[in-house]
C-alpha cells in the first residue's frame, strides 16, 4: 500500500495518510515501521529486490530482449514510486543510511545478466555496458517518467531496444 501511495503523490504523504490507505491504525502503522525513514528503506529494499529478481523470472520466461523490454517497465515503476518519498530517500543517502553504491551495482548486476543472456544468442549487442542502459533509462524516465507520458515512455524504451539488437 505505501509503495502505491509514493508512486501516485507528488509530495510525500504522511504518515497517518499511509495508515489510513492500508486500512490500519497510526500505532499499528508505527509499531512495524518507527520511523518515515524506516517505511522508506522498506519500500525502497522491496522494490530492489523486486527488480533484482524481476530480472531472473523474465529471463526465464523470455527471450533475451523481451525480458530486457519488459524489466524496462518495471524499472520504470521503481522509479515512479521514488516519487512521495524523494526527499526522505535523498536525506538517508546523504547520511549514509541507504548505500547507493550497492544499489547501483544490484540494478546494473541485473541489466548485465539480461545483456550476457542477450550476447549469447546473439539478440542483443555486444558493445553496450549496463552502465549505458542505466544512463538511457535514467535519463527517459526523467522526461516521461509520469503517468500522462506513459506513452513516450513507451515510444522511447522501445527505440532503445531497437538501438541494443545488433546490426
Amino acid at each position: 500500500m505505501a509503495t502505491r501511495m509514493f508512486a501516485a503523490a507528488k509530495d510525500e504523504p504522511s504518515m497517518r495518510a499511509i495508515a489510513g490507505e492500508a486500512g490500519v491504525g497510526i500505532a499499528t502503522l508505527y509499531r512495524h515501521f518507527p520511523t518515515r525513514e524506516a517505511l522508506v528503506d522498506a519500500v525502497y529494499q522491496d522494490q530492489v529486490t523486486r527488480l533484482t529478481t524481476g530480472a531472473r523470472e523474465m529471463l526465464a520466461q523470455f527471450d533475451p530482449p523481451t525480458a530486457l523490454r519488459r524489466w524496462m517497465d518495471l524499472f520504470g515503476e521503481w522509479i515512479a514510486t521514488k516519487n512521495g518519498m524523494l526527499d526522505t530517500l535523498l536525506a538517508m543517502v546523504e547520511a549514509g543510511e541507504i548505500a547507493h553504491g550497492d544499489t547501483r551495482a544490484e540494478l546494473l548486476g541485473a541489466i548485465d545478466s539480461i545483456l550476457e543472456a542477450g550476447r549469447a544468442t546473439g539478440e542483443l549487442r555486444t558493445d553496450v555496458p549496463a552502465s549505458d542502459i542505466s544512463a538511457a533509462l535514467i535519463g527517459i524516465f526523467a522526461v516521461a517518467g509520469s503517468r500522462e507520458h506513459e506513452a513516450l515512455a513507451g515510444r522511447l524504451l522501445d527505440l532503445l531496444m531497437a538501438g541494443l539488437h545488433p546490426n
